[in-house]
């Protein structure tokens, strides 16, 4: 019959089909790449194992593809860099420098910035040299701050030192977050007042995260009224 033909020709046809040819269904056997995914591994990479250990041989390894294959998505260590880079200054939050005076403004973004970077304080030896010129997310964030610093009555370069000032207080901060909680535990007879300094510290806001906040709140005050003066004299 016509119709057996066909049917016994057809499943002849596939019989023979050499394995693995043919469309393929469900998930590719090689991982999808791209810049989201490369940035997300990168950040768990150094977040975890440190940024010695950051190598693309590396990151092809925790991303399951060929260091070729990584490769073809970023074209060098620094690129990757940058991306995670970007990823990071993301979210930091820059919307009340429209709302807010210029003061109130860069106080609520070094807080943002703080909590964006403590998260990922390995990373802060290497973000805080790196080049932003390839780096278009923070490139639109300091564009934001210096503008509003301008507008607010501050000259551009000294607005620019501002924002560094502000940059070199945080990155500070956020290491200090990861500080364990008897970094400052010494014997009495070895140093006595800051011994007892350092016990008055902790019966007046315990250990941890809550000495590094305190130590953090302090700074950034007075950071602001050294910059308030500075901006009233005519900066």
């Amino acid at each position: 019959m016509a119709g057996a033909s066909t049917a016994t020709a057809t499943a002849t046809a596939d019989d023979a089909r050499p394995a693995g040819t043919g469309r393929r269904r469900g998930r590719p056997s090689t991982p999808v790449l791209s810049q989201e995914a490369i940035t997300r591994v990168t950040l768990r990479l150094i977040t975890r194992r440190g940024y010695e250990a950051f190598t693309l041989a590396a990151l092809a390894k925790e991303l399951h593809v060929s260091v070729s294959a990584l490769y073809n998505h970023a074209a060098s260590k620094q690129q990757v860099l940058l991306w995670a880079q970007d990823a990071i200054n993301a979210t930091i939050d820059t919307g009340p420098f429209a709302t807010l005076p210029w003061d109130e403004a860069l106080a609520s973004w070094a807080r943002s910035y703080r909590d964006a970077y403590a998260d990922v304080t390995p990373l802060i030896p290497v973000m805080a040299v790196l080049p932003v010129s390839d780096a278009p997310g923070s490139l639109a964030m300091y564009e934001t701050v210096v503008a509003a610093l301008v507008e607010a009555g501050w000259s551009g370069g000294e607005a620019v030192n501002a924002v560094v000032a502000v940059e070199s207080f945080v990155f500070g901060s956020a290491l200090d977050t990861a500080a364990p909680a008897e970094i400052f535990d010494v014997s009495e007879d070895a140093a006595p007042v800051f011994a007892a300094a350092v016990a008055d510290r902790h019966r007046r806001y315990g250990r941890g995260a809550a000495t590094a906040d305190a130590a953090f709140d302090l700074g950034l005050d007075a950071l602001l009224a050294g910059l308030r003066a500075r901006h009233g004299s005519g900066a």
